[in-house]
């Protein structure tokens, strides 16, 4: 810290101009930092708008696939997808997450037929898509989530995807062990480019909601997942969970929801140099919808710190509902 006075320092003239508060910007925040999550529903032709996220809908494969068209034109470099699983498809075992011909599958290969390698697939790993009940694993007579038994159909889930043409894994079940067992998998099936982008600071959190609508778990979900997702008031546990990750060979960690959790974004950053996402989660989203709409404030504007927040906080990027409209307010 300077011991410069006043008038010798002002703040202010850098700011005096719009070049000038240009040059002096510390953070920016381009395309390159957004990925787009999707959500898959099925049938051809078809679009779902999802009444508590305004303006997102579900998409059958063949719209997937030209909102991924979208994404590379708009500089977007990686959509996330996340199926909406038909019910007479889900079961207690999740059994429809190791179908080759499922949602996601289907649709990981539509985009990279009409996208080439122009853009990065991200894929969802946990069964809460799949189960009957809602949860992200497999239960035992009490309801609990078993966690090892979980973990070997994860690994099957994630080849299986891979298999598929998924880029990236992202294991967001938050079971023990999951990243090592997925990484070695990977590993021996051939796909050792694949990345995976850990959950790896995922929050039993209210914010989640509009997203399960989304992928037609909500009305499905038995209890709460408390026994496997974080407690909000625990910021070293997740330094831990981070830590256990990236030595069972995450690339990339997540923190999720991202706008609540700054510090646990921040912390990790410092302490662990990687690569570090945030999920501005649906709630969140539906928020800024829901302020704009009532006249609290400025969309774009209110979107746009938003991100910013992220990128100022140390991550490397940010998935988030809004990216095609910052992608282009972006673009200028």
């Amino acid at each position: 810290m300077t011991n410069s006075n006043y008038p010798a320092t002002r703040l202010r003239r850098t700011r005096a101009s719009g070049w000038s508060r240009a040059m002096h910007r510390e953070t920016v925040l381009t395309p390159t930092d957004l990925i787009w999550p999707l959500f898959v529903t099925d049938g051809t032709g078809v679009e779902e708008p999802v009444a508590s996220l305004p303006g997102v809908s579900r998409w059958s494969v063949d719209g997937i696939a030209k909102r991924a068209k979208e994404a590379v034109d708009l500089g977007i470099p990686c959509i996330a997808l996340f199926p909406n699983t038909q019910a007479d498809k889900r079961s207690d075992d999740g059994a429809e997450a190791l179908n080759p011909d499922n949602l996601m599958c289907r649709a990981i290969k539509a985009v990279r037929d009409a996208c080439g390698s122009d853009i990065g697939i991200l894929t969802d790993v946990a069964l809460d898509p799949y189960t009957s009940h809602g949860q992200d694993g497999l239960l035992d007579d009490t309801g609990y989530v078993l966690n090892d038994d979980t973990v070997a159909v994860l690994v099957d889930q994630a080849v299986n995807q891979a298999d598929a043409g998924a880029d990236i894994i992202a294991p967001s079940d938050m079971m023990d062990g999951r990243v090592k067992a997925i990484r070695m998998a990977l590993e021996m099936n051939q796909h050792p480019n694949v990345q995976i982008m850990a959950y790896s600071a995922k929050y039993a959190s209210a914010f989640y909601g509009p997203f399960r609508d989304a992928v037609g778990s909500g009305g499905l979900l038995k209890g709460d997942k408390k026994s496997y997702q974080m407690d909000p008031a625990n910021g070293d546990e997740a330094m831990r969970e981070i830590a256990l990750d990236i030595a069972e060979g995450a690339d990339s960690v997540m923190v999720k929801p991202g706008l609540a959790y700054l510090d646990i974004i921040w912390r990790a950053k410092q302490q662990f140099h990687v690569p570090v996402f945030a999920y501005q989660v649906s709630g969140e989203y539906a928020l800024i919808e829901a302020g704009a709409a009532a006249g609290l404030g400025d969309r774009d504007a209110l979107l746009m710190e938003k991100l910013l927040a992220f990128k100022r906080a140390g991550c490397s990027g940010v998935l988030t509902y809004h990216a095609p409209r910052a992608a282009q307010l972006l673009n200028g």
